[in-house]
């Protein structure tokens, strides 16, 4: 997956991060807070910060011990909750850290490591959005699967 954008959602008026499949037409929209949003957005549009922003900390401390960031998984979705799975490697040994999708993702962009989505992940977001009976929620899938270059750069945060 690459990170296809970072917008506001038009219905709550929170950051929403959408990930698309390079290979294919699957998206997935992850709702992220503002902080977590802003710590992405720096990073797309290679913002410097006067000091390090804490996913700055992270990859510093990270080259400094010598560990590398093999992979980011978006690997569960919970009760209306992602969970995310950052794959270290240190001496030739993987450590699995648990992560919110939006650190991983963050971290994920400052090492450019490869960003997965368990195919369960998938499935279930979109069985979620096939049971939901609030109009809005269907209204929203609609949108973002119909988002074009132009729309990104009209909602960009």
């Amino acid at each position: 997956m690459k990170i296809r954008g970072l917008m506001m959602d038009p219905v709550t008026n929170m950051p929403i991060v959408i990930l698309k499949d390079v290979n294919g037409s699957s998206i997935l929209p992850i709702w992220v807070g503002i902080y977590e949003a802003n710590a992405i957005a720096l990073e797309i549009e290679k913002v410097t910060t006067p000091r390090p922003m804490t996913h700055d900390l992270i990859r510093t401390v990270l080259t400094g011990l010598e560990t590398g960031v093999q992979k980011v998984v978006v690997s569960e979705l919970k009760e209306d909750t992602f969970y995310a799975v950052i794959w270290l490697e240190k001496d030739g040994r993987l450590i699995s850290i648990d992560s919110r999708p939006s650190d991983a993702l963050a971290l994920a962009l400052r090492v450019d490591c490869p960003i997965y989505v368990e195919d369960s992940v998938l499935s279930s977001s979109k069985a979620v959005s096939a049971v939901t009976d609030k109009v809005n929620n269907e209204e929203l899938r609609r949108w973002l699967e119909g988002l074009n270059d132009e729309d990104l750069g009209r909602y960009k945060m």
